[in-house]
């Protein structure tokens, strides 16, 4: 049975006319504006582990969510179910809770003439013909070639899945818009033994397309050579040192900073950068600017979660915050037009230099470099930034060993301004696309 169904661009227009029921009868019950967002997904997913298939699962999902409004009061409800039955009691659900909500200024939706007109085709939809017996047939490919780099591993799963999927939103503006997608993955993870110690590690890749994912070979010797790399990992002593994070790891830090200059954080006052608007965060050098219309890229939408159409912006430029990232309720409560980040952020860019990963690593000379992190010690409220780290220890500018059972501390604020280069090896498999991140000190806490 192959995964590929008709949950194409053939689907839309179905999932359009469910939309408009939707609305026609939220103002039939009473609604003075509502908004829906109409979903049909479905997935093959398989998993193996040591040699074994462990799971092969298939899913299919369809449901819808609204959102209307009585004057300033508004509510919420979903369903997994359809037909007119469902969307009736639905509506009538959302409508008892908006009765009962308290009024709200900033509820409603985005002005009328702020919605999305031209929508660009971004080439999301690349569905995969694969069957249950290739799907299972690459993972034990992967696997096996993590297995037969080193006697010293052994598997601790690895997982291919394909999914793909239509939604589509609508209000009672008249926008309506949808748009077919699709995302295929592969991820091995080992463990490595030895003396007592293990230490486990991976590698992964995901891709709109499932022929363009990375050979299964290569993904499975990759997550061996890191998880054996890994071996004899020990603390090294409390000091003050540059801290180099991996690009897989850099996307964590620039994602805090979009958390902290997101409107939510804003408005409800938890974001140790409140009122930073127009000040220096970064180095001068440094751009964070958005751009969601790149075909096939993970993070491209044509419009948000309020109907608005995207654009491309920058959010720092030349080290300078230059815009929040804001939604239209976000938008209301600072008293500041909405970015067209209902949602969040799509495809963010930041700039790098022309060094590579072994190149940071010279140049940081002595320090740490960060390949695994811990736990959530982030306080958005004072920046406040403590994890549990993992990596390998640097002198003269090369790696000495690997270092576990260490944590890393600083403050956002600080760690920001003290970025002294970001690398080329861009993270293409992120929505936040950046390079390796080197900051000039840190604490590094061990023994």
């Amino acid at each position: 049975m192959s995964s590929v169904e008709n949950i194409g661009p053939q689907a839309l227009p179905d999932l359009q006319e469910q939309v408009e029921r939707i609305i026609a009868e939220a103002a039939r019950q009473g609604a003075s504006a509502c908004e829906v967002a109409v979903s049909l997904e479905q997935g093959l997913s398989t998993s193996v582990r040591q040699r074994e298939v462990e799971t092969v699962e298939f899913n299919r999902d369809q449901g819808f969510g609204i959102t209307l409004y009585l004057g300033q009061r508004k509510g919420s409800a979903s369903t997994s179910a359809s037909g007119d039955a469902a969307i009736r009691e639905t509506v009538a659900a959302a409508l008892a809770i908006a009765q009962h909500a308290s009024e709200d200024e900033s509820a409603g939706l985005a002005e009328p003439s702020l919605m999305a007109r031209d929508l660009p085709e971004l080439d999301l939809y690349h569905p995969w013909a694969i069957t249950p017996e290739r799907a299972i047939e690459l993972a034990l490919a992967c696997e096996a070639a993590a297995l037969d780099t080193d006697a010293r591993l052994k598997a601790d799963g690895t997982s291919l899945s394909t999914h793909q999927g239509c939604r589509v939103y609508g209000n009672s503006h008249g926008f309506v818009g949808g748009y077919a997608s699709t995302r295929h993955s592969l991820s091995c993870v080992m463990i490595a033994e030895q003396d007592g110690q293990m230490q486990r590690d991976y590698w992964y890749d995901i891709n709109r397309q499932g022929e363009a994912l990375a050979d299964p070979a290569h993904i499975g010797r990759h997550a061996a050579e890191r998880s054996v790399r890994r071996l004899g990992a020990r603390p090294v002593p409390t000091c003050e040192v540059p801290v180099l994070f991996c690009p897989e790891l850099a996307t964590g830090l620039i994602g805090h900073f979009l958390s902290a200059v997101s409107g939510g954080s804003l408005y409800r006052k938890t974001s140790f950068l409140e009122g930073t608007l127009g000040q220096q965060l970064f180095p001068s050098w440094l751009t964070l600017d958005e751009r969601p219309h790149i075909p096939r890229a993970l993070g491209s939408a044509a419009f948000d979660a309020d109907g608005l159409a995207t654009y491309a912006k920058p959010f720092v430029k030349d080290g300078e915050l230059v815009s929040y990232v804001l939604g239209t309720y976000s938008g209301r409560k600072l008293g500041m037009p909405s970015t067209a980040n209902s949602g969040g952020v799509h495809n963010l860019h930041v700039s790098h230099g022309d060094d590579d990963l072994d190149a940071l690593v010279k140049r940081m000379g002595r320090g740490l470099l960060v390949t695994e992190l811990m736990g959530h010690g982030l306080n958005l409220v004072t920046g406040d930034y403590s994890r549990g780290a993992g990596g390998y220890w640097v002198e003269n500018g090369e790696i000495q060993f690997p270092v576990q059972e260490v944590t890393i501390a600083g403050n956002l604020r600080d760690m920001f301004r003290q970025i002294v280069a970001i690398g080329s090896d861009v993270e293409w498999r992120s929505n936040i696309r950046t390079g390796s991140i080197l900051i000039e000190r840190m604490t590094v806490a061990g023994r």
